[in-house]
């Protein structure tokens, strides 16, 4: 049994965002997203269900158009269907997101 951490090799960008599929099985995906604090601001509009949990850093969001403030240790459910948009991330930052399809 391997033990993985989802901090390991989670060091500074540049730029933009890294995607790491962590864990997939059936319907569910766990990722690890490392945000530079550089990326243009994105809009999501999924399907599907998504939790997030910030680990490191900070982030601001709109959901629903709503302003969202996290920090480390905050968590987020994203039914599906419902717009958000990531504005802003401190550099470094680390999410974990569990999609269920």
């Amino acid at each position: 049994m391997k033990v993985i951490s989802v901090l390991d090799d989670a060091g500074a960008l540049q730029a933009g965002e890294e995607f790491r599929s962590l864990f997939e099985h059936k319907n569910v995906t766990i990722e690890r997203i490392v945000s530079s604090g550089n990326q243009p601001a994105t809009r999501y509009l999924q399907s599907h269900d998504e939790w997030v949990l910030l680990v490191r850093g900070e982030a601001e969001m709109t959901v629903r158009g709503e302003p969202v403030s996290l920090r480390a240790g905050d968590t987020l459910h994203l039914p599906g269907g419902v717009e958000h948009e990531v504005l802003r991330t401190s550099p470094g930052t680390v999410w974990l997101a569990v999609h269920v399809r």
